[in-house]
């Protein structure tokens, strides 16, 4: 499922695309236009400008059009893949296929020379919009400070690993890189968010910024020491007790009874 380092992995493969000017748009499925957007009014908006941005915010990127065009803002879902000029930034997701299917193409810009950008997601649980609120986003999973995460969670309850995931107030971080983060800062996914003292927000933010770079070096957010354990029966790595495997603001949980508290 791509998280923060996979969409960071895609703008980067998307930078190539600066520069060039949209010739056409395909957009075959409706339902993956979001807020009301059509085909024929993503071909008006976007065909004969130039892409002259590829930013990122969480899990969403973003291609910003000259001439003060719209930005176009595409949300990977589960098994969305970028793929540029045929070749994918990423192979093989951990819940998708390696495989193309021409069914899969939920959009592709055309530039000239035949060369193309295209997001390829076989569950389309992702989605392309223009100009998406960046505002609605929380800070960026890789900028965090201790000023940006404590401000993030003030006055959250609920179990802290629903408020990292709320993306309105921390923008990247999805149930595997969450679940590691917490196991290597020793906190327990389901405790009250307004529990944690200032001891455990620093070990948090360590935690979370560890994650994030050694998972970004070994090659993607299913790399984590914990990930392999995400069985039911299985050990944590740690200290080998029986791993717990619950549901935690919807998401199924992994964590260490005994090393998360």
């Amino acid at each position: 499922m791509p998280e923060i380092l996979e969409v960071e992995s895609y703008r980067r493969h998307a930078e190539v695309t600066v520069g060039r000017r949209i010739v056409d748009v395909d957009a075959p499925d409706p339902w993956y236009l979001k807020n009301g957007l059509t085909a024929a009014a993503l071909h008006d908006a976007v065909v004969g400008r130039v892409v002259v941005a590829a930013r990122r915010i969480g899990k969403l990127l973003l291609l910003d059009t000259n001439r003060n065009g719209p930005t176009i803002g595409i949300r990977f879902g589960m098994t969305g893949r970028l793929i540029v000029d045929g070749h994918a930034a990423i192979d093989r997701l951990e819940y998708g296929s390696a495989r193309f299917e021409p069914v899969w193409q939920r959009l592709q810009l055309r530039f000239t020379n035949r060369r193309t950008l295209t997001v390829d997601d076989a569950r389309r649980l992702g989605g392309v919009e223009l100009d998406p609120d960046e505002g609605a986003l929380g800070a960026d999973a890789l900028s965090l400070t201790r000023a940006t995460l404590t401000a993030a969670l003030a006055g959250a309850r609920g179990p802290i690993k629903a408020r990292l995931m709320d993306q309105s107030r921390i923008a990247g971080l999805g149930n595997l890189l969450t679940d590691e983060a917490l196991w290597r800062a020793g906190i327990d996914p389901a405790r009250d968010a307004g529990e944690l003292d200032a001891t455990e927000y620093a070990a948090l933010l360590r935690a979370i910024r560890r994650t994030l770079r050694v998972l970004g070096d070994r090659g993607g957010s299913h790399t984590g020491d914990l990930h392999p354990a995400r069985t039911r029966g299985s050990t944590c790595p740690r200290c080998g007790s029986p791993l717990l495997r619950r549901t935690v603001g919807g998401r199924t949980t992994f964590s260490c009874p005994d090393c998360q508290r």
